[in-house]
């Protein structure tokens, strides 16, 4: 195994520990939590502050402590959030919630950052395009940062599993299921969503502490420190103004396609906010209980994991803009189908297969946008992925608001209408970089070949990449 796919393995590997604790337990809040609404308060605080992080403090901690320290930083920023979970008050959760979304935009951003400049000098190295090797990189992140679904879903089940909870619908509860649910009394009255015994809980989240833990020696470990050892220029950029670093991700809405992927970005976060915010509870939890919700989300996550990887490979073959329309005939089938059906338990293969194709369809969102991120904005990389995870948080800020005072058929309306917009602005902008091609790190060989062969150099020169920075001379 090379280099480079070492390193992707090996961050990937860290999300697949990190997230399956993560994911699992900011899914699980509105139950564990749920006196005076503090779960739901807690995810509300935890993307508010990843909109803040991503407008105030990724370009400056990418900038300064390299990608993977900032890595390795926010996964410490998750486990302190998995930490405040054991003895849940307003005075612990809170505050971890603010850390852990301050981190969370810096840690993807980084993330996104290393695997655009792993996938790019790879391409140097095999004389390959850059994008198809991005594409790929990105698949592989996504195969295993989505199977998180399956395992953290499957843990909490298998635990709290221990304490069964009996269900029993009625046909009157039935009738205020889908989009129907709107103005009824609450759906989930006939399912008992108490927070289950303590020793479960806090055997649950030692696991979660224990994951995360592993995820972060895993990157400090491991992981290259790459970004310092190829850009010559490093030194110099670490005296710009902090205020001039700051503002990066602002100038970055000068660049006229990052104003045009703002939809399609956005549309991550709402389509996410509503699979787990509203389709879990007006549909799943409604009509079958609250204890089927873990299996529809590993449905989900599996077919998300699989995908990811296929479509990561399949894109140099078909192009981005295939798959995007794909996704957007996908998940317009779906939206379709949740506006005219009446959910009921006797039609229980409907419900994983509209959670498995709308976690196909995310696979194509989530690789295909962040691989047209680190190839339309190459020599923006920690703004663009600043802004990728800015603009996304406001989609789940926006869909999280949304559960609280729109219907559910108003909410799918939207999500159609955000849909449309996001893919025909796609369309412009794949059709402006097929007329006008951003150069990629193997185009420098045209232009400068002495500085190809310097990286070349540079990436051949072993490196000890323990709990210190990298350092070469």
């Amino acid at each position: 195994m090379g280099r480079h796919m070492k390193n992707v393995v090996v961050v990937s590997f860290g999300f697949l520990l990190l997230f399956t604790a993560t994911g699992s337990l900011l899914n699980l809040q509105s139950s564990l939590n749920a006196d005076e609404g503090m779960g739901l308060a807690s995810n509300s605080v935890t993307f508010s502050s990843i909109i803040l992080s991503s407008m105030f403090i990724t370009p400056t901690a990418i900038r300064y402590l390299g990608c993977k320290w900032t890595i390795f930083a926010g996964m410490a920023c998750n486990v302190v959030y998995t930490v405040g979970n054991f003895y849940p008050s307003w005075a612990t959760l809170m505050p971890s919630s603010v850390i852990v979304g301050l981190g969370e935009s810096p840690l993807w951003a980084a993330t996104s950052t290393y695997l655009t400049i792993s996938g790019g000098l790879h391409a140097v190295q095999e004389n390959k395009k850059s994008q198809d090797v991005i594409n790929q990189y990105f698949g592989i992140l996504y195969l295993l940062y989505q199977s998180s679904a399956v395992w953290g879903n499957l843990l909490s089940s298998l635990v709290f599993g221990q304490d069964p909870i009996t269900v029993n619908s009625t046909g009157d509860d039935l009738l205020f299921c889908g989009v129907d649910s709107c103005g009824a009394p609450d759906v989930s009255s006939g399912n008992s969503t108490t927070r289950p015994n303590d020793r479960l809980v806090y055997t649950l989240l030692g696991c979660y502490v224990g994951v995360g833990v592993l995820a972060m020696l895993l990157v400090a470990v491991f992981l290259d420190n790459i970004d310092r050892k190829i850009t010559p220029e490093a030194k110099s950029q670490q005296t710009e103004t902090f205020c001039s670093t700051l503002l990066a991700t602002f100038r970055q809405l000068k660049d006229k396609r990052q104003v045009l992927l703002i939809p399609v970005t956005s549309y991550i976060g709402l389509e996410l906010g509503f699979l787990s915010a509203d389709y879990t509870k007006n549909y799943v939890t409604c009509a079958l209980g609250i204890h089927v919700v873990g299996y529809v989300m590993i449905c989900f996550g599996v077919t998300g994991s699989l995908f990811s990887y296929v479509f990561g490979r399949l894109s140099q073959y078909s192009g981005r803009m295939t798959l995007f329309i794909l996704a957007a005939v996908t998940q317009l089938s779906c939206i379709l189908v949740l506006l005219l059906w009446k959910p009921h338990p006797d039609q229980l293969p409907i419900f994983f297969v509209i959670g498995g194709l709308w976690g196909m369809a995310d696979a194509v969102w989530q690789t295909q946008t962040n691989a047209l991120y680190g190839v339309l904005f190459h020599s923006q990389k920690e703004a663009a992925f600043a802004n990728y995870r800015l603009w996304e948080s406001v989609g789940y800020v926006i869909a999280f608001v949304c559960s609280f005072f729109l219907c559910v058929d108003v909410k799918l309306y939207m999500l159609l209408a955000v849909l449309l917009l996001s893919v025909s602005l796609c369309c412009i902008v794949e059709y402006e970089e097929s007329k006008n091609p951003t150069p990629g790190i193997e185009d420098a060989k045209s232009v400068v070949p002495e500085e190809k062969n310097n990286v070349l150099e540079i990436l051949e020169t072993p490196c000890d990449c323990s709990f210190s920075p990298c350092q070469h001379t």
